[in-house]
């Protein structure tokens, strides 16, 4: 959960209105945990782990309210070789800073043992503010998220944007199912993490809005009534960020290794795509039902992609599987333009062989029945390479015609 505004990333990249409308920009945000590599707990030691990060990288860092935990932030991206290096670099050098602080970098989505210090937070006003204002919401254990940010032209139509993936937004949930672990033992729900944060206000899916006006009014009435702090606290599953030119989806577990996040960041942009094709055709947002699409999420919550998530459209219960395959015949245009087609059907074939990181986790804990073992598993894929070939950069569109 990000608690404060970000400054624009420093790394190499181009504005999205730069960039061909048909090949959108991409940029992610990794928060990750530190925890003791013997008892699986958190450590307060992301002030040391940051000063410890190489130079070209420690301006990709960012504090979180917890000192346990750590964001890693990308550049702004065209294709997906660039992203899939960043995000590799940023983990393996983040996994060796934090082992000069005594820690282990875990990319898991909830604290799966013991926050010791989940009432230690940084310095500065407005930490302490969210911790006075929030109370013991403000000090739950620690918990990280994948956060995927793609460059629109302007915010009305990242507005507009934003109604059209209210329907799809549970399957990615699913897809980055990441921490069933809480207090050492098994929840129950592939993503606690999602479970954990509805305590939040403003976090939860998207509502439908009519246009720019009519979202910054709606935010404006959430602050002036003390429910919010400031506008930086919406936390919908996708919103117009507050900062860059982009819509940001935020409704993802932190993914245990780069691929699933490569994976992850290829559908939404090809969602995002598709959703500014369906606005230039004129073609309406699917109307769903705020109920339903509430139940969506905490079924894709509980679930991940091991049994059944409702069709928000439909009310139905699905195999997950089966509203997966609907994702991709939908985004599947998208995903050609930009050159990813056969890298996301390949990496969504592993998925369904391998499983979400939920699900290795558990068959890693029945084989072992040592939450440690876990951890050591996660510890060694946070750093590993992504499987399989990325795809290559799509040429320059031929504007000759």
């Amino acid at each position: 959960m990000v608690l404060h505004r970000l400054p624009p990333p420093r790394a190499p990249g181009v504005p999205a209105r730069a960039v061909d409308a048909a090949r959108l920009t991409v940029g992610v945000e990794e928060e990750f945990l530190l925890l003791d590599p013997e008892t699986g707990g958190t450590v307060a030691a992301a002030e040391r782990v940051i000063a410890a990060l190489p130079d070209a990288v420690r301006g990709q860092s960012r504090l979180e309210l917890r000192r346990s935990m750590l964001e890693m932030v990308t550049g702004v991206c065209t294709g997906l070789p660039d992203l899939a290096a960043q995000l590799a670099r940023h983990r393996r050098m983040a996994a060796a800073a934090a082992a000069t602080a005594g820690a282990r970098l875990v990319a898991i989505g909830a604290t799966p043992v013991a926050d010791p210090h989940r009432a230690s937070v940084p310095d500065g006003v407005r930490y302490h503010e969210i911790v006075r204002r929030y109370g013991p919401v403000a000090t739950d254990p620690g918990v990280c998220g994948c956060h995927v940010h793609v460059g629109v032209a302007d915010r009305e139509l990242a507005v507009q944007v934003c109604n059209r993936l209210r329907e799809r937004l549970p399957v990615v949930q699913a897809l980055t199912a990441n921490s069933p672990l809480h207090l050492g033992a098994d929840t129950g729900y592939a993503s606690w993490r999602c479970a954990q944060l509805r305590r939040w206000p403003g976090v939860g899916p998207t509502p439908h809005f009519d246009d720019a006006g009519d979202y910054d009014a709606t935010v404006a009435a959430l602050v002036s009534s003390g429910a919010m702090i400031d506008d930086a606290m919406v936390y919908w599953y996708a919103r117009p960020s507050a900062r860059y030119p982009t819509v940001e989806v935020r409704v993802g577990d932190v993914c245990a290794g780069v691929g699933d996040t490569v994976l992850v960041a290829a559908l939404v942009r090809a969602l995002v795509a598709t959703a500014v094709e369906d606005i230039r055709a004129g073609r309406p947002a699917v109307p769903v039902r705020d109920c339903l699409l509430d139940a969506a999420h905490w079924q894709a919550a509980h679930e991940g992609l091991d049994g059944h998530l409702i069709d928000p459209r439909t009310g139905t219960a699905r195999p997950a599987w089966d509203l997966v395959a609907e994702l991709l015949t939908a985004v599947r245009p998208a995903l050609l333009r930009h050159g990813d087609a056969a890298f996301v059907t390949a990496q969504l074939a592993r998925l369904r062989e391998h499983g979400t990181g939920a699900a290795r986790q558990r068959r890693v804990h029945r084989r072992t029945g040592d939450i440690r073992a876990v951890l050591a598993d996660l510890a060694e894929l946070t750093v590993a390479d992504p499987p399989g070939p990325l795809p290559a950069v799509p040429a320059p569109a031929d504007r000759s015609r």
